[in-house]
């Protein structure tokens, strides 16, 4: 059963512009190994999408009430593909609200960064 579905959509040079004027906000917003992709720093286009992932889950949710940003983690498989790893508050969030799978999307053309988040489970709660 679908239990939530959020989207979110950053655009990228207001990103970028953010970023620069509060360097503090990379380690706020994003996991040491969401800031590195392959050891380098990540390219914004790449944070962007996984702040919309972060924003979009939220959005599924239906409130931001228990969360912090770290918790959500956007992970890679090694044909990186995306998906979210949910740590702390927003995993406890999940287990109340019956959600046994998250599905994402992420996708960035044309200035704009979008994530899509689709929660599946039981809908039975704690």
């Amino acid at each position: 059963m679908i239990i939530g579905i959020g989207v979110d959509v950053v655009d990228l040079g207001r990103f970028e512009r953010v970023l620069e004027r509060t360097p503090a906000m990379r380690a706020r917003l994003f996991t040491d190994a969401e800031q590195l992709r392959d050891g380098a720093p990540r390219p914004v286009a790449s944070l962007a999408a996984r702040f919309a992932a972060k924003e979009a889950l939220v959005k599924a949710f239906g409130s931001s009430a228990g969360l912090r940003w770290r918790d959500l983690e956007v992970v890679a498989d090694d044909q990186r593909n995306p998906s979210l790893t949910l740590h702390e508050g927003a995993r406890r969030v999940a287990d109340e609200r019956g959600v046994t799978s998250v599905h994402l999307s992420l996708s960035h053309d044309g200035g704009i960064a979008t994530a899509f988040v689709v929660l599946e489970g039981t809908g039975d709660t704690e």
